[in-house]
């Protein structure tokens, strides 16, 4: 974290675009199991999506953006949803299953919520997808 902490002390743009998947900023790329980057990033003001607090599991970001007066598509809760499986976060993927999320989307890599999930070995994302009769791909 020395070089993190180093590289904001000088500047860097918390927000600079260009994440591997949609160019979106440093927190999205933090999503890739980066979870000791993510925080701090976040707590030094980098803004989250949707996506990005759902990956991270932070749920009280997560009903802000659900609960605001301009509510996310089913699409975007489904990919949140799918986020929420990947970060092994079982508390934010059960709220955005009960706002309307998608258990059986397919996203750009053929895989649903719950083989993510297991391709983490997020077991208690894995054991309560199972509950419902999720399916796999």
């Amino acid at each position: 974290m020395a070089v993190f902490d180093a590289l904001v002390a000088a500047g860097a743009d918390l927000e600079a675009p260009g994440a591997v998947i949609g160019g979106g900023t440093p927190p999205a790329d933090a999503g890739f199991g980066q979870w000791r980057a993510a925080l701090p990033l976040i707590e030094h003001g980098a803004r989250v999506t949707l996506q990005d607090a759902a990956t991270l599991g932070l749920l009280d970001r997560v009903r802000a953006f659900v609960e605001a007066d301009e509510p996310p598509s089913p699409e975007e809760i489904t990919s949140a949803f799918r986020g929420a499986c990947h970060g092994g976060r079982p508390a934010t993927a059960q709220y955005l299953h009960r706002h309307g999320a998608d258990p059986h989307w397919c996203g750009y890599d053929g895989m649903t919520p719950l083989d993510i999930a297991r391709a983490q070995d997020a077991v208690d994302v894995v054991r309560w997808l199972r509950d419902p009769g999720t399916r796999t791909s």
